[in-house]
């Protein structure tokens, strides 16, 4: 062989080796890539399935938690028993207004609390009224109503014996009416909602007939008066006396005790006088005889 094909043939070689070695290294790059990417595939799912582990084990550590919570609220719930009761109603007919007292489970501790305040209905019908003003000229009359007024309808009426009665124009709740010469009876009906709450009736007296009524009034308000005034005088000195025995007592309690000393000598002195008087009263008989007893002893002896 010529010493020019040796140099290809030699250089032929090294081209063959370095495109095998480039191939084994592309080869191995290609299989650690593969393996990495499959060991990361492994690790991704490993940490999948610990998340998803994990994520019933904190759903059921979260419910076991909750749980004694929900109980703990539970019991709490039903062993604090609220006791209501109600209060009286301001009024004894038509509508008004009364407490609502809580007696178990107030807060701070308290005995009774109040909790609300609402309505209370008793009977519609509250017979003959007052009117809330009255002059010699005029008097003024008011429906049963509560605050807000505007929330109920009120009907005023003009009651005649044996005749028809006259519902009047006025819709309010307060009622102005002159006297005059004929005394004059009103009815008013508070309705809600169309239903009847209350009915109350009035009677406006004449000028003459309120005179005479006011004149024909017994002298009780002054009775009263005299009686009331005598008794607080009595229990204004009674205390006064009270007290003085209270802030004097030291000087109280020698005083009475001076006197029980006295009444004890004079008891011991009439019983003296009384052993001394019954002495005195024997018979002077009674002498002789003894010592006549004494002798014919004596002599028996």
């Amino acid at each position: 062989m010529s010493p020019g094909g040796t140099g290809c043939s030699a250089g032929l070689l090294l081209t063959v080796g370095w495109l095998l070695l480039a191939g084994l290294r592309s080869a191995c790059g290609t299989n650690v890539t593969a393996v990495q990417d499959s060991g990361l595939a492994h690790e991704g799912e490993s940490e999948s399935e610990g998340e998803n582990d994990e994520e019933p084990e904190n759903d059921s550590e979260a419910a076991e938690s909750e749980s004694p919570a929900e109980v703990e609220e539970d019991v709490s719930n039903r062993t604090v028993v609220k006791e209501v009761e109600f209060g009286m109603c301001t009024v004894t007919c038509g509508i008004g207004m009364r407490e609502v007292i809580l007696t178990n489970g107030c807060p701070g501790g308290e005995s009774k609390c109040i909790v609300r305040v609402e309505e209370c209905r008793g009977p519609v019908d509250c017979g003959w009224g007052k009117p809330i003003s009255e002059s010699l000229e005029s008097v003024r009359l008011a429906c049963v109503h509560i605050s807000p007024v505007n929330r109920f309808k009120y009907m005023w009426k003009l009651l005649r014996p044996e005749q028809q009665t006259i519902i009047l124009v006025n819709d309010s709740a307060i009622l102005e009416v002159h006297r005059e010469v004929h005394p004059l009876a009103f009815e008013c009906d508070t309705l809600e909602n169309n239903e009847l709450v209350a009915t109350v009736k009035f009677t406006v007296y004449t000028l003459s007939e309120l005179q005479m009524r006011r004149s024909s009034r017994p002298d009780t308000d002054a009775v009263l008066v005299f009686v009331l005034t005598i008794g607080v005088i009595v229990c204004v000195f009674v205390i006064f006396v009270l007290i003085f025995i209270i802030v004097n007592w030291a000087a109280v309690k020698s005083f009475w005790g001076a006197r029980a000393s006295t009444t004890e000598i004079q008891s011991e002195l009439s019983s003296v006088r009384y052993k001394d008087s019954t002495s005195l009263d024997q018979s002077p008989t009674e002498i002789p005889v003894n010592e006549e007893e004494d002798a014919l002893s004596e002599w028996n002896e």
